[in-house]
């Protein structure tokens, strides 16, 4: 039998456009064990919708795990816990992916590296920016380069908490993809760059006072909010009530905030309020950066 946790994830935080990711400590878990007939068994927070049979994305990621080194599908059972909330902008569908290559290759007997196993999820994904963070842990900067995946650890266990703020309603990658522009102007290029260096610099230094320039974006949040009302403005609420940035949290819809721990109740409420004059019910998760990434346990 083998058993692997998967933390949620974080991507872009901000500026960092498909490259920059955080693992964060909400976990799901991937067991496989030897089995006499095919089945999977789904446990946790979250259940509805995810897939029961051979078209479950983490058994599709193991599969092609297996096939990449020529080991035999073997019959398994799966038993997956999904605590990680389901198209919301946290990662859920990296850690299927990310679970199930790790999976299968501890069951094959380890044959490949985490840099070898980056690679194939990252073909599976399309980017890397939340796989490398729930395969690797901590804040990654991953860049998709001619043949592989270059991925580097900016900080491993930063000394401040995420709050995830996670509405009530589901969005799709594609749906949110969908409302970016094909180009963007030479000024909102620089703007991004500028913010992306920055937000590295603050996080490599722990200097949470420039996380608040760094996290700032042209790319995609403000295309983004017409899919999550009251983005620009919980947003905003959160850096008035004390949080050192924040930003929307991948495609969304959930709004990440990065916080002290004695500030983090008041920017949470303050954040799930806005949401609410929006019409928007929400729930919050007060979350350490996951140091360790995905992990046999």
């Amino acid at each position: 039998m083998v058993r692997v946790r998967i933390p949620a994830t974080s991507a872009n935080l901000g500026p960092g456009f498909d490259c920059l990711g955080m693992a964060l400590s909400l976990y799901n878990v991937v067991q496989i064990e030897a089995a006499d007939s095919f089945q999977i068994a789904l446990k946790g927070d979250y259940t509805a919708g995810i897939p029961g049979d051979e078209t479950n994305l983490v058994w599709q990621s193991m599969c092609t795990l297996w096939e990449a080194i020529g080991f035999e599908i073997p019959t398994v059972s799966l038993e997956l816990e999904n605590n990680i909330p389901p198209t919301r902008g946290m990662g859920s569908s990296s850690a299927a992916i990310v679970g199930g290559l790790v999976a299968a290759n501890e069951y094959a007997g380890g044959v490949l590296s985490k840099q070898q196993i980056l690679q194939i999820a990252n073909r599976i994904e399309g980017h890397p920016d939340n796989v490398a963070p729930a395969l690797l842990g901590g804040v990654t900067l991953a860049v998709t380069a001619e043949a592989s995946v270059i991925a580097r650890t900016v900080h491993s266990q930063p000394q401040f908490m995420a709050l995830a703020i996670v509405p009530d309603f589901y969005l799709s990658t594609e749906k949110s993809r969908n409302v970016l522009p094909a180009s963007i102007s030479r000024a909102d290029a620089v703007y991004n760059l500028s913010r992306t260096a920055l937000l590295v610099e603050a996080l490599i230094h722990e200097n949470h006072e420039l996380l608040k320039e760094g996290m700032q974006d042209r790319l995609h949040q403000n295309q983004r909010a017409g899919l999550v009302p009251g983005l620009g403005e919980t947003l905003q609420v959160a850096l008035d009530s004390g949080a050192y940035g924040s930003a929307l949290s991948g495609s969304g819809p959930t709004i990440l905030a990065l916080v002290s721990s004695h500030r983090a109740e008041q920017v949470s409420q303050a954040m799930v309020d806005s949401l609410a004059a929006h019409g928007l019910t929400a729930k919050a998760y007060l979350l350490s950066v996951d140091s360790e990434g995905a992990a046999v346990i």
